[in-house]
């Protein structure tokens, strides 16, 4: 895979674990429930160093992070968590959990196509593959979490 093409790859990544990361902070202030806030401060934590691990592998491969903080077009058309707000006035766990869970299906999908890219360096594909399986439990999790709390 041609660098600038990886570097577009990556930088979507970041913009999405970005995404799932604020969606999270936004969660644990609006909610109630001490282990739903709990839940969601460590799902929080794992993107912000899901980030690093992403940016860590672009600088050894000499790609540079996006800097600026203006949305990619994928986070532009489809901000998986812009209706996060919303539920969260509500204070609705069903409905927060029900958006967060929305938001992993956007970071399953975000890492499926990334992992499908061809020709990724060997380290990055392993840091990629394990950040997915991360990604696929805190869906899971979130999923059950919502089934739960009707």
């Amino acid at each position: 895979m041609e660098a600038k093409a990886t570097q577009a790859l990556l930088n979507e990544l970041v913009e999405t674990l970005k995404d799932g990361q604020k969606g999270y902070a936004d969660a644990m202030t609006d909610v109630e429930e001490s282990s739903l806030k709990d839940t969601f401060k460590h799902l929080a934590v794992q993107r912000a160093g899901y980030i690093t691990e992403i940016e860590d592998q672009m600088f050894k491969l000499d790609l540079h992070p996006k800097t600026d903080e203006g949305s990619s077009i994928t986070s532009t058309v489809h901000r998986a968590w812009i209706d996060l707000k919303s539920a969260l006035t509500s204070k609705d766990n069903h409905a927060v959990l029900a958006e967060c869970e929305r938001g992993e299906d956007y970071a399953k999908k975000a890492y499926a196509t990334a992992l499908k890219a061809q020709d990724l360096p060997s380290a990055l594909k392993s840091v990629l593959e394990k950040q997915s399986q991360g990604i696929n439990e805190a869906h899971d999790k979130i999923k059950s979490l919502r089934d739960s709390s009707k």
